[in-house]
This record gives structure tokens, sequence and C-alpha cells, in this order.
């Protein structure tokens, strides 16, 4: 039988997941499973009771609290009351905690080691713990001038750059915030008790917790036995600041969290098979049932629709959990009426009820996402917007009912995790991406099977799922910071340095990294610029991930540049959840961009970086300009010449007739002679003014604000009309028809007459552009069925960032931040498909063959160029076995920072191109990926991530093994980040590891 898990706290709040909100309500109850919850561990005898000790603690504190509230409310304005507050009050608290009378420590000094120190105003000390009492009158996320910080941000600062100390505790005598060494540098990660809550409404239980977790033995070293001071094993003490419960306690969760990681992806398949089922069973279903049987509605599109349906529940969970989707200024009375259709509710009806078969709490649930669209002031409820939550997103399931059992049981699987026969709630209030991220990929392994008649759903797994075939792996934390490390923190360390070196009297930037938290940070406090310059050098980063997936890597990106970003705005060291949630939306809006060829992908990405810069009262920003559905591979990047079409565009594979393929080159290759090439400079001409066009409408859209639905709504009809701008369908036109050329059937026939796109009929259409033509129509189909994507139509203000004057101010006459010295994107980051597939030509289907054969034709000539012109980052895979390749020169990465491929290195190029991108994705057909530990352990060097190009060219590491670069990556990983350092200009350019062109 299964029992129940339930978090009954009102005034404890847990951010970052250190002790997460499961664990705690383990602790409060006593579990028997979780260590350190004796007597002997909290000192007391073995007779004693913890509910005795906390009752003495809560009686006595009762009476002082009421004290200290009478007396800090007839203060005066004048004295700060610091005094007061400790005096009268937390040291008195600490007391019953167990830390006696605490010694006043006033300023900490810390030594790097190389001669230079810093001080911090940490109030007390308790051996290796540092407690900061401060006054009532000081929010403890906002600045104290007097300091330069805020209580928050000082003591996380100091636990970041102490290595003695991972705990520690700040109070203003309101609340109570218990704090780690937060080495992720990402998120703030807190627990928060609300003491003014707590004593005025006496909610004993809370207090309960507040003792349990915050007692002098939680946080003391314990002996080698690591069962506590009380069983006598304190001859021989463990100097290790991580031997004290609260770090077994938040280990114990981070172990448990994997596990219900697990329980989440199962959930989630449940949930969509109880949906799916659901929705099929209902009788007032017909026409859907109708719509289904009649292939109206396919079942792919049903999925998709259920899908949706399971992001937006997700996404409310975590809204709720987090307390962000309400208005910020709603009504008590308003929040009240929204319990009745909000989620909470649900959820608890679902773990407490089967449910009937009536349809009322789906009709509830669909009226709450449709009032969503639009807002609704009653219930306190904004106005989102976004496709999520828009009628386009599950139009058949919004006409639907489902029985009230069939939803419940859905959110039951949804919102709950059975671990060793106890049902917990899952924590969306900490809902990682690594979460959705490992969701997403198990999910590609699913294909949903349908029985109309029989009105069943299921999920299996079958050969060939997307995972596969797409090549599509999530990537791990420790991959992302360390491609962060080395990719992204440089990139923002330059960008503040230059404006750091016009300000007079600035000192240098120093990153932030995941694996060395301890490094000193010299801006702050305080900050030498001002704010509106480092903004805008933040903000003018242009970041994209070409195989996004579900937004792990953007998101870890925006993180740190959102943190980078509430440092300038607020000058604290550790900002305030509120100040970098945000600078995330900021950074969503302007920095982050993705692709992937999935949609489900590309959606869910969405979602993620919605959740994630999700502010109360504002809508979703508008991501369909940022994160696009394509395949990155296939299509034309900036800077390609295809004013002429290569003879090699036709090169026959299976599935071709070889004869006519032969003379359709050669008629390409006449077409190509004569006065074509003068014709076409000609109309090079024009082809500018079309792209300056382009750039200018989107930068339009742009430059419009986010922070009202109406601007949302307007932002969304303008990028509209940009796409469907005959300018734009013109380019796409062109852009379609020359790379579908390398894709182009070629059956028997007279290549004379054969309607193919050849150097002439291009010519053609560039002069004279009609919208129903039939071969442009043929390469549209072509296009969208290999999913062309093309660079600079897709992002175009993103290459046309030269045009500024390379300075980082704000300039309201154009969109803001979009002003760079460079074009292109600034940091590339990706984990591209790399599983080791070889695909023959010959064998199984021709017209698969053909299409593998036609992909690595026309994937070879698209991408002669790299995406963008910054630093970028690839995890890349790693050959168990060197492949030999007698007489072939080993490739150097340097080689891509020229700004062009001189002619006798082409031959060499060319080979390297037909060996495709590293892994499944099409372009490897017939071989394997070369080594890359072969290619680089030999012949080449490469400089350590965060060096500089040349100035530094001489501190360089010989390749021997990927850990000697990335420590953190464990050796028996069959992926490794490797960034190369080239020059090219005036940038400085980091080059992936990858023998292939597109990365």
């Amino acid at each position: 039988m299964q029992t129940i898990s339930r978090t009954p706290f009102t005034t404890v709040k847990t951010e970052g997941g250190i002790l997460p909100a499961d664990l705690l309500s383990r602790v409060a109850a006593g579990d028997a499973q979780a260590e350190g919850l004796r007597p002997t561990d909290y000192h007391l005898a073995p007779s004693e009771r913890l509910n005795e000790a906390i009752s003495r603690s809560w009686n006595r504190l009762l009476g002082v609290w009421r004290g200290f509230d009478d007396q800090r409310r007839a203060l005066s304005e004048t004295d700060r009351g610091t005094t007061l507050t400790r005096e009268r009050w937390l040291l008195i608290l600490f007391q019953e905690l167990g830390y006696g009378r605490l010694t006043f420590a006033g300023r900490v000094t810390i030594e790097d080691g190389q001669g230079d120190s810093q001080s911090y105003p940490i109030s007390h000390l308790w051996e290796q713990t540092p407690i900061h009492l401060v006054s009532f009158r000081q929010d403890l996320d906002r600045r104290d001038p007097a300091v330069g910080r805020s209580p928050h941000s000082l003591l996380q600062e100091f636990l970041n750059r102490w290595d003695p100390s991972l705990w520690g505790l700040v109070s203003n005598g309101l609340r109570l915030r218990v704090l780690r060494d937060n080495a992720s540098l990402t998120r703030a990660a807190y627990v928060e008790f609300d003491l003014e809550a707590m004593m005025a409404g006496e909610l004993y239980s809370d207090f309960s917790l507040l003792w349990l977790v915050c007692h002098q033995s939680r946080v003391e070293r314990l002996g080698s036995g690591a069962s506590g001071v009380g069983d006598g094993e304190a001859e021989e003490t463990v100097s290790s600041p991580a031997d004290c419960w609260l770090e077994q306690w938040s280990h114990s969760a981070a172990e448990q969290g994997a596990r219900a990681l697990d329980a989440l992806r199962d959930g989630v398949q449940e949930t969509i098979s109880a949906l799916g089922k659901g929705f099929l069973a209902h009788r007032a279903n017909g026409q859907l049932r109708a719509d289904l049987q009649a292939g109206r509605l396919s079942t792919q599109d049903y999925y998709r629709q259920l899908l949706r349906l399971v992001y937006r529940l997700i996404f409310l969970f975590v809204a709720e959990d987090r307390n962000l989707l309400l208005l910020p200024d709603a009504p008590a009375a308003a929040r009240q009426r929204y319990r009745s259709y909000s989620l909470g509710r649900l959820r608890d009806l679902a773990e407490a009820r089967r449910g009937s078969p009536h349809p009322d709490l789906y009709r509830g649930l669909r009226l709450l996402m449709v009032l969503l669209r639009t807002g609704y002031d009653p219930l306190g409820l904004p106005g989102l917007g976004g496709f999520l939550f828009s009628d386009r997103s599950t139009p058949d399931l919004d006409d639907a009912d489902i029985a009230n059992r069939d939803l419940l049981d859905a959110l039951r699987a949804l919102a709950f995790a059975v671990e060793d026969s106890v049902r917990r709630p899952v924590d969306y209030r900490n809902l990682d991406t690594e979460e959705l991220g490992s969701v997403y990929e198990s999910l590609l392994e699913l294909h949903p099977q349908i029985n109309v008649d029989a009105a069943t759903f299921a999920l299996s797994v079958v050969a060939g799922s997307e995972r596969k075939t797409t090549g599509t792996h999530y990537t791990p934390t420790p991959l992302v910071n360390s491609l962060l490390d080395s990719a992204l923190e440089p990139v923002i360390a330059d960008r503040l340095e230059k404006v750091v070196g016009n300000h007079p009297g600035g000192t240098r930037w120093q990153g932030d990294k995941a694996d060395s938290p301890k490094e000193p940070v010299t801006l702050s406090p305080p900050h030498p610029v001002t704010p509106s310059s480092a903004e805008a050098a933040i903000l003018s980063i242009k970041v994209v991930d070409y195989a996004a997936g579900s937004g792990h890597m953007l998101i870890g990106a925006g993180r740190r540049l959102a943190r980078h970003l509430a440092r300038v705005r607020t000058g604290d060291e550790e900002p305030s959840p509120e100040a970098i949630r945000t600078a995330m939306r900021d950074v969503v809006r302007h920095c982050l961009y993705g692709v992937d060829i999935n949609e489900m992908a590309v959606e869910l990405c969405k979602v993620a970086l919605w959740m994630e810069s999700l502010e109360p009262g504002k809508p979703l920003t508008f991501l369909d300009k940022n994160i696009q559905c394509g395949n990155s591979l296939l299509g034309v990047t900036p800077g390609l010449d295809i004013a002429e079409v290569p003879d090699d565009a036709f090169q026959p594979f299976s599935g071709d007739d070889r004869k006519t393929a032969t003379a359709l080159r050669a008629r390409n290759r006449r077409e190509r002679g004569g006065q074509g090439s003068f014709l076409r400079e000609l109309f090079a001409e024009a082809e500018e003014e079309t792209t300056a066009e382009l750039e200018s409408e989107l930068a339009e859209v742009e430059a419009l604000d986010e922070d009202d639905l109406a601007t949302v709504a307007l932002k969304a009809r303008a990028f509209a009309d940009y796409q469907n701008s005959p300018a734009y369908r013109r380019k796409r036109a062109e852009y379609d028809l020359w790379t579908a050329a390398f894709f182009w059937p070629i059956p028997a026939g007279d290549a004379e007459l054969m309607a193919a796109p050849t150097q002439a009929e291009q010519d053609q259409r560039r002069r004279y552009w009609t919208e129903g033509d039939p071969l442009a129509q043929q390469a549209r189909q072509i296009a969208d069925r290999h999913r062309f994507f093309h660079w600079e139509l897709a992002f175009p203000t993103v290459f046309r960032r030269g045009v500024g004057s390379g300075e980082w101010g704000v300039d309201h006459r154009s969109p803001p931040y979009s002003h760079s010295p460079f074009p292109g994107f600034d940091v590339v980051l990706s984990n591209p498909p790399w599983e080791r597939i070889k695909l023959q030509e010959k064998g199984g289907s021709p017209a698969a063959a053909g299409d593998r054969g036609r992909i690595q034709r026309g994937g070879a000539q698209a991408h002669d160029r790299r995406v963008g012109g910054g630093r970028s980052g690839v995890v890349c895979g790693l050959s168990r076995r060197p492949a030999r390749r007698r007489g072939r020169k080993p490739f150097h990465p340097q080689q891509w920072a020229l700004p062009a491929v001189r002619p006798r290195r082409r031959q060499h190029l060319r080979r390297l191109r037909r060996a495709g991108p590293p892994g499944g994705q099409p372009g490897r057909a017939g071989r394997h990926h070369r080594s890359v530990r072969h290619c680089h352990r030999r012949h080449h060097q490469v400089l350590l991530p965060g060096h500089h190009g040349d100035a530094n060219a001489g501190q360089s590491l010989r390749l021997r093994e990927p850990a000697q670069i990335f420590p953190a990556v464990d050796s028996g990983s069959s992926s490794v980040c490797l960034p190369w350092l080239g020059r090219d200009g005036r940038r400085t350019k980091v080059r992936s590891s990858s023998s292939s062109p597109w990365t």
C-alpha cells in the first residue's frame, strides 16, 4: 500500500534544490530512513525526545518574539535597529538552536595564497560556520550602502570563496536563510524561514522544522564514525567541511533526485497515455474519433497536441509552485478565487480521489488555459499569450471532453513519483532543464499506437525512433559547464573589459568558472562601469545552439549571462533570485538563439526558456524569431556565394540515372559560361539591396518591447508580416532552389529537356521571379522534406551587426543592444549528433540510400563557411579505435580561421567534407568520422581554454587525454568538449574539434 508524503509548510521556501521540499518533509516527519534524526544526533540524552526539546525552545521564543516585536515597532526611525535585532531576538534564537552565545566577528579576511586578501563584514562565526545577523530594517536582498552588497550576496560570496566552510546562515530577524557554497554560480540556492509569519501566526510545525534544520549539530563536523558526537567517536576528527549533517542530507537529496528523474520520465509517459486514452474513450468526442479515422487528424498530430497539453501542465505546475503565475498586485480575494481553478487543487484531488466519469474538472482546466491567453483580473491571471496557450496549439483537444478519473490519473502520474511504496510530490519549484532534457530524450524513443474503435492509446519503443534517426543525446551538466567556461565566459570577460578599459580607474574582469568557484572577481563591488554601457555590452552577446534540443545549453548560457547582467544592475556579487529572473528575461529576448530539426524539441526549448524567464504580471516572451525549426546542416550560410551552381550538385546517387546525370552536369557547365557571369555580377548588387530591406524589416520587429500582451501580439504580427513579405519569399525561393539542386532527383531522360535547377534556370528566376513557378514549387517541396535552414535569412539582424560604431552604448534609434563590431554569433555552443553510425550506400531501400547520398552531396556544398564568427565549443564523440587513412593529411582546426579557403586546400577540404559531420546526421554515407583523438594527439597543439590567440601562443598543451583540459569530465566518457583557438583578423575564435565545416 502506498503512503503519501506531503509538504504542509506555509512559512518555508526552498530555492535551488540544496534541501528540497520533500527532504524537509521527511525531516519534519522524523522519517526512519533519514539519518541524523536521533536525539543523540542533536546532543540530547538517549531518553529525551526531540519534541520535548523543541517545545521548550518554542515556549521561550514565543515570549521573546513578542517583546522584540513590540520594541521594534516603537523604535525611532533614526535608530538602525541592529543591536535590538541581535540582542533581543536573534542571539537568543541561536542559543535555543544550540550555538550558545555567538562570538562577534565583525570582519573575516580571506587570503588567496598570492599575497592578496579580501575582508568580509560577517557579524558572527561559530567555528567555521559564518552566521551573518543584520537589522530588521535591512532587507536580505537589498544592497546595504554601508557594505556595498546585500546581506544575502555578502554571505553567498563569502561561502563561495572561503574553503573551510560550505554552509552559512543569514537573518534580519524577520527572515532566516540557510545558504550553501553555490559552486554552479548560475542559480540562487537557499532555504528561507519566514520568522515573522511563523512566530506571529504561532506555526509550531514550521518552527519544529526550523529547529531540526538549523540546529548547531547540523553544521558541526562529525567524527570518523559519521554518527555524531553522541556516539563517542570524537577522538578522530574529520577536517572536511563536507562532513556535516546538512551536507549529507543535501547529497542524499541529490541521489534521490536522480531516482525521481527516472520516475518523472515514466510519469510523463503515463500522463500522455492516460490523456490519449481518455480523450478517445469519452462519448462526447465523436468528432475527434471521426477525424482520426478519416485521416483529417493524423496520429502524429494527435500525439503532438497531447504533448503540448502536458507542456502546459508542467509550465503551470512550475509557475504555481514558484509563485510566479498571478499578477503581483492581485488582491487576496482574487487569489482565493483562483484556488478553485488552480492546478494545485487538481493535484490535491488526484492525491485523494479516483475520480468520476463526469468531465467538469477538465472543463474548468480548459477555461483556465483560455483565460491565460488574454488575462482575467477577477482571478488575478495575467495574459501570457504565446503559442503554448493559443487556440492553434491544441485545437482538437480544446473542443473535447475527458472523464475526471482519466484526468486525475494523468495528473497523479505527472505530479507524484512513487519510491519504495511512498508517493512523493514532484518538486516542480526546483525543476531544472536537466529533468526536461532527459524527459525529451526519452520521448524521442516512443511512438504512439492508436486503436480508435477500441479507444486505446499506447506509447511503444520501435525501431528507427527519432532519437536514433536524428542522433539526439542529452548533454550532461558537467559537459555543459565545461563548455560554458571555455567558450562563453571569455567572451563575457572580453566584452566587459572593453567597457572597463574605456572607464577611468577600471579593473580587469575575471569571469566565473563552475569548477573554480573560489577565484576572485574584481569588478564588484562597486562595479566600475556605468550600468547602461555594461548592460549593453552583455546584452549585445549573441549565443546560438544549432542542435538546441530541450534548450539545456541555451539555458546554461542564459543563466551565466543573466548572473553577470544582474551583477551589473545591482552591484551585488551574488544578486537576488528576483534580480536574476528579471535579467534572464532580457537575456532570453536579446541573446539566445537556437535551431533544431525536431519540432517537439523546438517547442520544449521554448517552454524551458519561458519557465526560466517568467515574471509575474508579464506575458511570455516572443521566441519565434529566436528559436526556430530546421536542419541547421542544410541550407545557405552567411557569405556563401550561390551565384553559380557547381557541377557536383548533379552527382548521381542510388536511384539516379548516371547517364542522365552526366549529361545534366555538362548542361550546367555550359550554362555557367558566356555572358552569364557578367550578368550575375550585376544582379548581385540588387541582391544586396534586397538583403538590406529584409534586415531593416526584422530590426523594426526586434525593437518592439515585450512588457505587455498587446505589444507581444504586435510583435508576433510584425514577424509574420516579415516572413510573408515579397522580399522574404523571393529570397527564400532563391535559396531553396539553389540548395535543392543537390537533392534533385535525376531519372532517365533527356537532360536538355529535363526540368532541373541548372545555372540557366536559376539565373532566369533571379531576374523574373513568380510565385507559381513549377520548378520553384518542386524545390519548395524538397526544402520542406529536408527542412532547409538558411541562417542569414532566419537571423538577418545577427549578421548585420557590423554596422555599429563598435561601442556598446544604447542607441534608441535602432534595436536595443544590437550593435557589435562583428557580424555573426559571438558564441556557438552545441552537442551535435555524434553517435558512430556507418551508412552504406549499397543495400536496403534504393530510395533511402539515394536520400542519404543526396544529403551528403547537399550538406557538403551548402555549408562551406561557419555559422558564426565568434567563440565556439562543441561536444564531439571520440572513437575508441583510431581510423587509419593512408595518404591523408591530418586536419588542422585552425585552417577554418582563414578568411577564405585557398585553392590549393580545396581538394583536401573537399575530402574532409565528404566525411561529413561527427555523428549520425546526414553527411556520413559510406565513411567513418576520423578519430579526433588520433588526429590531434600526434600532430597539433591546442591552447588552454581561456587563453587568447597569438598573445598566449606559447601557453599550449599537447592533447594527450581530454581530462587534461576538462578534469571535471569522467575519463570514461565517450564524449568531450574540444574548443580550439585561432585568429581571424581582429577576432579571437575557438574552433571545434570536429573536422566538419558546419561547426
